[in-house]
């Protein structure tokens, strides 16, 4: 792969480390209220589903890594298909924003990867 797709899906790969450390370990806190909008309450009841969320992220970005360390473009392209179909399945059912935040970036990382390729 090229350097810009390699620091595209690295960035892909840190924006979900970021959704895991605010799923797993800052769902309840301010930062993590403020970022999903949730209320103390709705926060503390939903923590556990949370962390799974962030969980999923984070095996999106062992996945992600993969592919740019092993330089196999068809790993790199699966995991971004991956965040791509979540992130559509994010913005259809919790917000539009997803689309904006999680789907396009890994959207034009996949570009820059079969480019590349």
């Amino acid at each position: 792969m090229s350097v810009v797709a390699d620091v595209l899906v690295g960035l892909v790969a840190a924006l979900h480390l970021y959704f895991l450390v605010l799923e797993m370990f800052l769902w309840t806190r301010p930062l993590g209220r403020r970022v999903f909008g949730n209320e103390p309450e709705f926060a503390e009841a939903s923590k556990v589903l949370a962390a799974n969320q962030g969980l999923y992220n984070g095996f999106l970005v062992a996945g992600l890594v993969w592919g740019i360390v092993s330089d196999q473009t068809d790993v790199t392209v699966f995991f971004l298909g991956c965040v791509i179909v979540a992130g559509l399945y994010g913005a259809a059912t919790v917000s539009g924003r997803i689309l904006v935040v999680q789907a396009l970036p890994a959207l034009l990382a996949l570009v820059a990867v079969l480019v590349a390729g």
